[in-house]
C-alpha cells in the first residue's frame, strides 16, 4: 500500500471516529457530561448543571470536542450520588492507554462505594471487567473482548432489575450479558467517580461523553449513541454474544418458525419460579429483525391456570402456525406417597392452538387423541393420566406431519419410551375437528431397548430422502441411541448406540437433549456435548456434527464447538435451528436465559464437506517446516503467540515414532521459566501438549492406544482460547476419550497469555523417530481444517 493510500485510510479512520458521537437518547436521561469544557477544575452535567470535580485529569481532544485524559497515577473526577434506580444505563467513550496492565483494575465510570446494587466498571488485563454487587458474597460479572491501546471504544451497560438482566455493549453490540437472580435492591449510583476504582486504582487513558439513564436502553437505543463505531470482532460461538429472547424468569425450549411475513415466531415455556413450578406456561413472541429485538410476549395459556409446557411450533403451507404442548388439563397437584417436589409440567394432555396471523392471536385449545398404551397403564395412575413431554419440533414429509414425544411408565422420569404423532391431513385441513391423528409405532410398546436402562427420553425424528425416518434420544449410559423406520414410523429398528457411521465409533453425550435437524439443503446437523457423562451436567460447550445420507443411513462428521460459555459451570440445552436467506441461527436456553445465535457459515460447510475436503489450511500459518528441514535443530517462530490476541493456536506434525518411550521431546519453545509450548511423549504412550505463559499453565494429551511405533501419524494439537479448550485430532479423528476416559478434550481454568517462550522452536531434540512436517498456526484450526490437512498430506 502506498504512502498516499495509507494517509487516505488514516484520514477515513479519524473521520469515522469524529462522526461517531450522536445526540443522547432523551427519554430517561439523568445526567450527561460531555466533558467538552473544563473551568476551575469542574465540568458540568448538560442536563442539570451538576458539576464533576476534576482532580489532576487534563482536557484533551475527544471524539467530538473535548474529553478528559487520566494519567493512571492519581487522576480522577468525582460526581457523587446520582440516586437509586430499578433500571439504569451507563454509557461513555473510552480510549485506553495501558490496557494490558494485569496488576490491578483501572476504574472507568465506577464507584467509590461497594455494597449491594453498586456497579464497578473498570478495565483490567486487556478487557472491560464489570462487577455488580448482588449482596453478601455474590457478584454478577461481565467482560468484553480484548481491547487495544489508543483506540476509542463506546461502552454501555444496561441493567434492568424487573427484567432480571444486565448487558454489556462495546461499539453498539452486546458482548456479554447475564441474569440478576437474587438482587434484592435497586441499582445504586452512589459515590460515582470517573477514572478511578475504590481504593485508589486509576485509569490511564481518556474518557468522553458520559451519559447516565434511569432506564435500560434497548439495543437500538445503544446503537444510536455510536452509529459509526465499528463493531468488535466477536466470537459468535460465545454464548454471551447472543440476543436474548424475553421470558418471565425461567425459560425453556425457545423454538422458532419463520412465518409467511418473514418474521420469526418463537414459542417458549416460562414462569416466575424454577422449572416445574406452578405458574409455568407457554408464551409466544415475534421478532421482525432476525432475533435482535422481540415483541411483548403473548400467553397461550395463563400463568394462573394449570401448567402448560414444552411447546413446539409447525408452520403449514397456508401460513397457519400450530403450537403443540403439554397441558395439565386434569390439574393434578399431588401423588399419593410422593415425597419430593411434585411437578405437573409433564402430566396430562397433548394440546394445540393455532394462529392464522403469524402468532399475534391464537385459537381455542384443542386436544390431540393420545392413545393409551402399556406404558400408560403401568404408570402411577394406571393410565387414567399420562406422563409425557416433547422436545421435538414437528417435521413434514410427503404432505404429512410428524412429531415425536416421550411417554413415561413411572413418575418421575423413569421407564421412558418414544412415540410419534402422525397426521395425513393437518397441513391441508382448515377445520381442526376434521384432522386425523395416529400414534406410532403400532402396538403397545414405543421406541426403546431394555439394555439401555430406565432413562430413554427426549426422542426426536427427521425424515430421510428415501422416506425413512431417523430417531435420536438420550440415555444415562453416556451415549445417545438411534433407530430407523422404513415404513413411515409404524415399526422401528431396535435402538442402538448412535455411531458416526454404521458399525463405527459411538457418539458420546450425557443426559442432555441430543437434537437432530434436517436442513433445507438435504443435509443434517446433530447437537450434543461430546463426552460420556451419565448425569445432567456437562452441557458446555455444545458441539455440532454434520450428517450426510449414504445407502439409507446417516454418516456423521467429526464435531466442532458450536457454542460455549466462558464459565464452564454454565449449561445450555434445548436448541432449535433457524434457516432464512441462506443463513443459520440456533437458539438455546440456560433455563434462566434464552438466546439466539447466528452460526458462522464456514463452520457448517466444514462439517458437511469434511469427508471430501483435501485442501490444507493456510490462514494463520506462521511456521512451515518440511522434511528437508526437520533434523534436530532450532527454528524461529515469527511474531508472538499471545493467545489473548490470536484466540488460540494449532501445532501440526507428521511423525513416526520408533518407540513410544516417555519423555521424548518432539517440539519445545519453553524458556528457563517454563513459558512456551512443547509436545512430549508420555508414559501412557500418548503425546502431550504443554503450554505456559510463565504464570498459568495448561496441558492435555491425545487418547491412548492411537499411536503405533513405526507408523506415520498425523497429529494436530489445538488451543481454542475462547472456550479454553484443548483438543487433539489424530489421523483425521477428533479424540473423544474412547473407552479410556470421559473426555477426549480438556478445558483449562486460567487465562493463558503469551506462550511464545524463547521464540525459537527446538525441533525433535530427543525424538526417537522422524518428522515429515511441522506447522504452527497463530489461530485455532477447526476440526474440519485439521482433517483437511490430514487428507491433503496422505
Amino acid at each position: 500500500m502506498g504512502a498516499q493510500n495509507c494517509l487516505r485510510l488514516a484520514m477515513l479512520c479519524v473521520l469515522s471516529v469524529r462522526l461517531a458521537v450522536a445526540a443522547p437518547v432523551e427519554t430517561g436521561l439523568v445526567a450527561h457530561w460531555t466533558l467538552d469544557g473544563v473551568a476551575n477544575d469542574r465540568t458540568l452535567d448538560a442536563t442539570s448543571r451538576r458539576p464533576a470535580r476534576i482532580v489532576g485529569a487534563s482536557a484533551a481532544e475527544g471524539t467530538v470536542g473535548g474529553c478528559l485524559r487520566f494519567d493512571g497515577k492519581d487522576d480522577f473526577a468525582e460526581v457523587g450520588d446520582l440516586g437509586t434506580f430499578g433500571a439504569v444505563t451507563l454509557a461513555f467513550w473510552m480510549k485506553p492507554g495501558q490496557v494490558e496492565r494485569t496488576d490491578d483494575w483501572q476504574g472507568l465510570v465506577s464507584s467509590d462505594a461497594w455494597e449491594e446494587g453498586v456497579f464497578h466498571l473498570p478495565v483490567r488485563n486487556g478487557t472491560i471487567d464489570l462487577y455488580l454487587h448482588l449482596g453478601e458474597t455474590r457478584r454478577a460479572r461481565l467482560s468484553s473482548p480484548r481491547l487495544r491501546n489508543g483506540v476509542w471504544y463506546h461502552v454501555a451497560v444496561a441493567a434492568d432489575r424487573p427484567a432480571n438482566n444486565m448487558r454489556l455493549y462495546v461499539n453498539g453490540e452486546v458482548v456479554d450479558s447475564t441474569d440478576l437472580a437474587g438482587l434484592a435492591t435497586n441499582f445504586k449510583l452512589k459515590a460515582q467517580v470517573f477514572g478511578r476504582e475504590n481504593g485508589g486504582r486509576y485509569f490511564r487513558g481518556a474518557l468522553d461523553d458520559v451519559q447516565i439513564y434511569g432506564q435500560a436502553l434497548t439495543d437500538r437505543d445503544v446503537r444510536t449513541l455510536c452509529p459509526d463505531a465499528t463493531p468488535l470482532r466477536r466470537d459468535l460461538r460465545n454464548l454471551r454474544t447472543g440476543n436474548r429472547i424475553p421470558d418471565e424468569g425461567y425459560c425453556d425450549q425457545p423454538y422458532v418458525v419463520v412465518t409467511k411475513d418473514g418474521n420469526w415466531l418463537c414459542l417458549l415455556t416460562t414462569g416466575r419460579g424454577p422449572e416445574g413450578d406452578r405458574g409455568q406456561h407457554v408464551i409466544s413472541t415475534i421478532s421482525a429483525d432476525k432475533g435482535r429485538t422481540w415483541s411483548e410476549p403473548v400467553p397461550l395459556e395463563p400463568a394462573d391456570g394449570p401448567e402448560s409446557a414444552y411447546s413446539a411450533p409447525l408452520l403449514t403451507p397456508s401460513g397457519r402456525v400450530y403450537a403443540f404442548y403439554g397441558y395439565n388439563g386434569d390439574n393434578l397437584t399431588s401423588l399419593d406417597g410422593w415425597k419430593g417436589k411434585f411437578r405437573g409440567d409433564m402430566l396430562g394432555w397433548c394440546v394445540t392452538r393455532y394462529s392464522d396471523d403469524s402468532g399475534r392471536t391464537w385459537s381455542e385449545r384443542h386436544r390431540l387423541p393420545m392413545r393409551a398404551t402399556a406404558c400408560d397403564r403401568s404408570n402411577d395412575w394406571q393410565g387414567k393420566h399420562q406422563i409425557w413431554w416433547t422436545i421435538d419440533k414437528p417435521v413434514t414429509h410427503g404432505g404429512h406431519a410428524y412429531f415425536a414425544l416421550t411417554k413415561l411408565g413411572r413418575y418421575m422420569l423413569d421407564m421412558g419410551e418414544g412415540w410419534v404423532f402422525h397426521s395425513d391431513n393437518l397441513l391441508t385441513e382448515p377445520d381442526f375437528a376434521k384432522v386425523r391423528w395416529e400414534l406410532l409405532p403400532e402396538g403397545e410398546h414405543g421406541i426403546r431397548a431394555p439394555e439401555f436402562g430406565s432413562v430413554q427420553e427426549e426422542h426426536n425424528v427427521v425424515p430421510l430422502s428415501d422416506g425413512s425416518f431417523y430417531c435420536v434420544y438420550r440415555t444415562t449410559t453416556g451415549y445417545p441411541c438411534h433407530s430407523y423406520s422404513r415404513d413411515g414410523g409404524r415399526t422401528w429398528t431396535k435402538p442402538e448406540r448412535m455411531t458416526y457411521a454404521p458399525g463405527g465409533r459411538p457418539i458420546k453425550t450425557p443426559r442432555a437433549c441430543p437434537k437432530v435437524w434436517r436442513t433445507s439443503n438435504g443435509r443434517y446437523l446433530f447437537w450434543f456435548h461430546n463426552h460420556d457423562g451419565k448425569s445432567f451436567e456437562g452441557r458446555n460447550p455444545a458441539w455440532i456434527a454434520g450428517g450426510l445420507e449414504k445407502d439409507g443411513f446417516l454418516l456423521w462428521s467429526q464435531p466442532e464447538i458450536l457454542l460455549y460459555d466462558p464459565d464452564a459451570n454454565v449449561r445450555m440445552s434445548y436448541p432449535d435451528l433457524i434457516e432464512q436467506d441462506d443463513r443459520f441461527w440456533v437458539t438455546e436456553t440456560q433455563k434462566t436465559v434464552a438466546r439466539v445465535h447466528e452460526v458462522e457459515p464456514a463452520l457448517l460447510q466444514g462439517v458437511w464437506n469434511q469427508q471430501e475436503t483435501r485442501s490444507a489450511a493456510t490462514a494463520g500459518l506462521v511456521l512451515n517446516l518440511d522434511e528437508a528441514r526437520l533434523g534436530p535443530h532450532e527454528a524461529s517462530v515469527p511474531g508472538r503467540l499471545d493467545l489473548r490476541e490470536t484466540g488460540g493456536l494449532s501445532v501440526e506434525v507428521w511423525v513416526t515414532f520408533r518407540d513410544l518411550a516417555a519423555g521424548q521431546v518432539v517440539l519445545d519453545s519453553r524458556n528457563e521459566h517454563g513459558a512456551g509450548m512443547a509436545l512430549l511423549t508420555t508414559e501412557g504412550g500418548t503425546v502431550r501438549l504443554v503450554l505456559s505463559d510463565g504464570k498459568a499453565k495448561a496441558t492435555w494429551e491425545c487418547d491412548p492406544g492411537l499411536l503405533t511405533p513405526g507408523k506415520l501419524h498425523h497429529l494436530v494439537a489445538t488451543v481454542d482460547a475462547g472456550p479454553r479448550v484443548l483438543t487433539f485430532v489424530v489421523d483425521g479423528v477428533l479424540c473423544d476419550g474412547g473407552s479410556a476416559r470421559e473426555y477426549g478434550w480438556g478445558r483449562y481454568a486460567d487465562d493463558l497469555g503469551d506462550v511464545t517462550g524463547t521464540g525459537r522452536l527446538r525441533v525433535a531434540p530427543t525424538l526417537t523417530g522422524s518428522l515429515r512436517c511441522v506447522q504452527v498456526y497463530s489461530r485455532p484450526l477447526r476440526t474440519s481444517e485439521a482433517i483437511g490437512n490430514w487428507r491433503s498430506g496422505r
